[in-house]
Parts: C-alpha cells; structure tokens; sequence
C-alpha cells in the first residue's frame, strides 16, 4: 500500500493542493466550520488510518509496550492551551483560576454528519453528552471522579470525542498546564507529578509536541520549551502554537522567524475566541487581524491562523501515522510472537489427578536426562557455560585430589631417625623364633598405624563428592519443577532424604575398604615383589656396610630412601638388617594399599552416582510427592498466584495483540480496496 505522503506521489501533490484550495477558500471569507473541511479530502486514506490508531489507543495497546503516533499539546499554565483546543473543536472546555486540565484529556476530532459528543474514562465508562454546553461540566464531573474534587492531578486519562460536520479529522492530548509554584489545595510536589506525566507522554518519538506558547512571554523563560527541548534536543518534531497575538504583536515576527528555540515544525500564530463570541466570529476577527494588523500582517500567511494550524496537524498527524504505521505492526507481530512463545512454555493446566502423574513423570523425565548428561555422559549442552554444573569433570577433579592427599610413600614421624619405628615395633613383636626371622606382626601392627594416619581422608572425599551431587541434584530438580512450586518441599526432602542414605553407604563403605586393609597384609600385584627386590638389591647391602664398618661416613646414600644418617643404628646392628627389610616391604606394599583405596572408592562414588541418577532419585522423589494417597501430586492441581496471574496475564495480552492485528490488517485492506476502486 502506498500512502499519501511521499513527495514525489502524485495522489500527495494533487491532496496538497486540494488543502491549498481549502486555505484559499478560508481566506477569502468562509466560516471556520467550513474551513475546517481541509482535511476531507484526506478521508479515503488517512482517516481510516486515524481511527484505526484511535482503536488501538482504546484498546490500551500501550500497556504492551507499543507507542502510538499522539500528538501531546503541552504549555505553561494560562499559556492559551485550552482556547487553542476550544477553537479546533468548536466546543468549550472547562476554565477557571489554576489548573483546568488536571488529567490527561485526550480529544477525538471527527469530521461526519452525525454529531456525537462522548466522554470515555475509567475501566471502559463511557458517557453520552446531550449538547456542546454540557461538555465542560461532563468534564469536570470525571476529573473529580478519577482526580478528587480538589486541586490535585491524576495520569488516568479522560477521552472526549467530538464528531460533528466541519472538524479536523485529529486526535490530541492535552495534559496539564506546567506550574512551578503550588496554590492552596495542591500537593507541594506539583511540578514534579506535571512534569512526569507530560514527559511520559512527550518521550516517545512517535510523539508530536504541540507547544502552546504566550505572545506576552519571552520564549526561552517557557518551561513548556525547556522540557520539550530535553526529549527533542532538535525540535524535529515539534511545531509551536503562539497565543495571545493581538496582546503583544511588537516583535512577534522577529520571535517566529528567527526562531531562538529550535521550533522544528515552525509557528502559527493564533488568535484565540474573547468574551462571547461565537467561533465563526472569532475566526472572522482572527482574519481580519492578521490581515489589517500593521505589524502582524507582516507574518507570512502560512504561519497564521486556527485553520492553518488545523491544516499543518492534518498533515503532520498523517505523515507520523503513515511513517510510524509499519513498526507498530512489526511491534505487535513480535509482542504476539513472545507472549505466545511465553505462554507455550508455561506449565499446561492440569484438570485430572491423572494429568497431575503425567506432568510430575513428566519432570522426573527431565530431571533424570539432564543429570544423566551431567554426571554420567559427562555432556554439557544445557549448561555450556557454568562448569560448576559439568558434573563428570568435577567429581573427575575431586578424586584427583584425594589420590594427591594419599602420600605416595609410607607416612612415617616428622624428625624420628631412619628405620627408629621399625626398631621399635621388631622390639616389640619379638619371640622365640629362628635368627633373622621377620615376624608378620611387626608389618601388621606399622601398616595398621600408617592406614590409620589417613582414614580421613576418603571420608573427606564422599563427604564432598555428595554435598556436590545434592546440590546439583537440588538445581537441577528446583529448575524443571519451578512452575510447580507446590511440590519443591516435598521434592527437596526426597533428595535430602536420598543423600543421607548416599552419605550412609559411602561411609560405610570407606570403613570397609579400611577394615580390608588391617585384615591381611596381601596382593597379588607384581609391582610389590619387583619394588621390594629392587630396594632390597640396591640399597640393602650398601646400609648393611654403613652401618657394621664404623670407619666408613655415617651419613650415606642409600638406593629407595635417599641421603640417610644411620650412627644411631651401629649399636643395634643385630636388628638393623630386620628394620630395613621391614621399611622396604611396607614401602612396597603402601603403593598397593593406596591403589587400592584410590580405585576401590573411585568405582564406588562413580557405581552410586550412576545409581542415584537412574534409580534411586526417580523411587525416593515419587515416593514423597505421590506418597499413599496422592496428596502431594493433588498440590499440582491448583496453580500458584504467580503462575495463574502470569498466565492470565499472557492470554489477556495475546487476545489484545490478535485484535489489534486483526484491527490493523482490516483497515489496510481498506485502504487498497478503496484505492483499487479509484483506479
């Protein structure tokens, strides 16, 4: 569809100057009613556009996010907004001292046969006016109601509409008049309420500002400028509305040409209705003025006059709605896409018991998937990024450490002289026996002490492995049961539950791999006969000398055990030789031990793991929440607050969206329709 707003459109040029015609007919004498007939010849195509956008600011699309193309009349108080807006309906809006307009008044203009006055407000009242001069006191009546009956403000908006033969085919918003200073009744912080309702309004860039300037003040001091200029540094889309021109016409012309305040959309300079006239008269009289007026007639014709700045919004308003139309459409499409995307992936609503099993299996399912990934396949897809979730790699990293806090060889007293433990324990354990017998219960009674030494730690490491796994296990069960809040209690006391009976069985199982190892000195490991004979034949002979030739250095290198002191042994040399054969062969079989402690509890936590994932989580957790009599899973069948306002709140929105598509899409085939039918 091609709009009525390109310059090179030749349907545009032929509008143009279809509207100059207008203005000439204006001038040379025709009421104002029928002046305002400019924007007739818009009606094929803009003004289904126009009601269009009307509908939508109805249907409150804002609330979605979405701006609508507003022209927003904002001016200093008593600057002349009202009388401007009076002038353009032809109808009379409420005065008094102070503030008049204390809500937001949005004016629906429509040109038609059938005159129709309506006020609209609230959750969807709407209230037939009987005549124009009841409009003012309707008026009133809904601001006292949305605002109080005294001085205060509200950003609840009122909408008038004005359908009668003659207006311009506009929608305007008109908002409070700015005041710094507040009068008996009103709230001390006024100008900060005013100003965060009119830059509400004026933010957004499909807003046009129409700012209502005073003749009788210097435009740079307005506030109404200072504020618009903030949001519209350029004043690209602001068009400025001069007042009062009959009270200070001196220097009028200079201020409107020479433009110190970055007007955009330039001036027109009015002349607004006094005392009783009608609004024929005052048109009447605003002609005259600026036509006879010495200094005022100096004012290009172009920027002069109510019907001027009816024609100026026309075209203004149709150009934005035009040029805004194709994002508000983008805008909607893609809300309408999330909110159903949104909606889809909220929890269905469960009506049966049946649907309730289904859903809670449902998330077992999803809960058993993602930890079999995490702890057993080791794949990280879900949770690329967060490696404190990459289960596999961290439990791999915990046993690492626990194989590293193993020592490597056979513990022995920090500072004790070499082979003075074995001495002891051969002391001890002697008996009556053949020479150079090694009694096995010196081994046992060194590698129950050694063992001993070290029980902690593969108890450190199950306790850290599943305070890991419960946790991960916790987020993993909390993420996919977060839409059913109902049974996360019953869902944290069954992992709770199972963990204990995890921690309980890796406990045990560590003191059974200990006990093992204090049962018998036994391995059918080739690697302890070979490390035994290597030290036995290496380094065995060469103490044996350092420690019977006296004459030899004390200190000496010994194969296996490094640089050793052995003088305190040449006094015992007779056990010497038993001692080192003790040390060597409990060095030997101490790899064995913690081989075995390093494998035995590794295949343990990876067996329990994997049991825990593919069995034992699924029983404990149904167990709690389907319990004997289904009350936990019962739980699911009431939504929570949260998740039924949420959803509520999504298909409200989605049938919302749907309208204003449908809305849309309605008035372009309209449009082309009635387009097709001119050609």
């Amino acid at each position: 569809m091609r709009l009525c707003i390109d310059d090179n459109d030749e349907e545009a040029v032929k509008l143009e100057q279809e509207m100059e015609d207008v203005d000439v007919k204006a001038s040379s004498g025709r009421s104002a009613v029928t002046a305002s007939a400019m924007a007739a010849s818009y009606n094929d195509q803009i003004r289904p556009l126009l009601d269009a956008v009307d509908r939508l600011r109805q249907l409150n699309v804002s609330q979605e996010g979405i701006q609508l193309p507003t022209i927003v009349v904002v001016g200093d108080q008593s600057s002349g907004k009202s009388s401007v807006l009076e002038s353009l309906a032809g109808i009379s809006l409420p005065r008094g001292q102070g503030i008049c307009t204390r809500v937001p008044l949005v004016m629906r203009l429509q040109n038609g046969d059938e005159a129709k006055l309506q006020i609209e407000y609230g959750s969807g009242r709407v209230v037939t006016v009987a005549s124009e001069a009841e409009v003012a006191v309707a008026i009133d009546e809904a601001t006292a109601e949305i605002a109080g009956s005294g001085k205060g403000i509200s950003d609840a908006p009122i909408t008038l509409v004005v359908q009668k033969r003659g207006v311009p085919d506009l929608t305007l918003v008109d908002l409070p008049g700015i005041t710094r200073v507040p009068v008996q009744g009103q709230p001390e912080d006024i100008y900060d309420q005013i100003a965060r309702i009119i830059k509400a309004y004026i933010a957004p860039k499909e807003s046009i500002i129409l700012n209502v300037l005073s003749a009788t003040v210097d435009f740079p001091t307005c506030e109404s400028i200072r504020m618009s200029q903030q949001v519209d540094r350029t004043g690209e889309r602001t068009l400025a509305v001069v007042t009062k021109a009959d009270k200070n016409p001196e220097g009028l012309l200079e201020k409107v040409t020479m433009d110190d305040v970055h007007i955009g959309l330039g001036y027109v300079c009015v002349r607004n209705r006094i005392g009783d006239e009608t609004y024929d008269e005052a048109r009447a009289a605003e002609r005259r003025l600026f036509e006879e007026h010495p200094l005022l007639s100096l004012i290009d014709r172009s920027m002069v006059g109510i019907p001027t700045l009816a024609s100026r919004l026309t075209q203004i308003q149709a150009g934005i709605i035009a040029r805004c139309l194709p994002d508000i459409v983008k805008q909607i499409n893609d809300k309408l896409s999330r909110s159903s995307d949104e909606l889809s992936q909220m929890p269905p609503d469960l009506s049966t018991v049946a649907d309730a099993v289904r859903e809670f299996y449902h998330i077992v399912k999803q809960v058993r998937a993602s930890l079999e990934k995490l702890l057993v396949r080791g794949e990280f897809d879900e949770y690329p990024d967060d490696h404190h979730r990459h289960g596999t790699a961290r439990i791999a990293e915990m046993l690492d450490c626990y194989a590293s806090k193993l020592p490597a060889h056979c513990p022995a007293r920090d500072g004790e002289p070499f082979l003075a433990e074995e001495m002891r324990v051969l002391e001890e354990t002697k008996g009556i026996v053949l020479p150079n017998f090694l009694p096995r219960s010196a081994l046992l009674v060194l590698l129950k002490k050694k063992v001993e030494s070290i029980v902690h730690v593969p108890h450190d490491l199950v306790s850290q492995v599943w305070d890991y796994v419960e946790e991960l296990v916790m987020g993993i069960l909390q993420h996919h049961s977060r839409s059913y809040p109902q049974v996360q209690t019953s869902c944290r006391r069954a992992v709770q539950s199972l963990m204990d009976k995890a921690r309980a069985r890796s406990a045990q199982h560590v003191n059974e791999l200990i006990d093992m190892e204090l049962v018998a000195d036994y391995t059918a490991n080739p690697d302890y006969t070979m490390k035994w004979n290597d030290m036995m034949t290496e380094g065995h002979g060469t103490f044996l000398q350092a420690v019977e030739d006296h004459s030899n250095p004390a200190v000496v290198t010994i194969p296996g055990f490094g640089e050793t002191d052995v003088s305190h042994l040449r006094l015992q040399q007779k056990l010497a030789g038993q001692a080192f054969d003790l040390k060597a062969r409990l060095d030997a079989y101490w790899s064995c031990v913690v081989l075995r402690l390093v494998d035995g509890l590794a295949l343990h936590v990876l067996y329990s793991v994997k049991r825990l994932v593919e069995k034992d989580l699924e029983d404990e957790v149904a167990a709690q929440v389907l319990g004997s009599n289904m009350d936990g899973v019962e739980r699911m069948l009431v939504p929570t607050t949260a998740t039924a306002a949420k959803r509520d709140r999504l298909r409200k929105s989605i049938s919302l969206l749907r309208e204003c598509r449908e809305l849309v899409a309605n008035t372009m085939d309209k449009i082309n329709a009635e387009s097709n039918d001119r050609v």
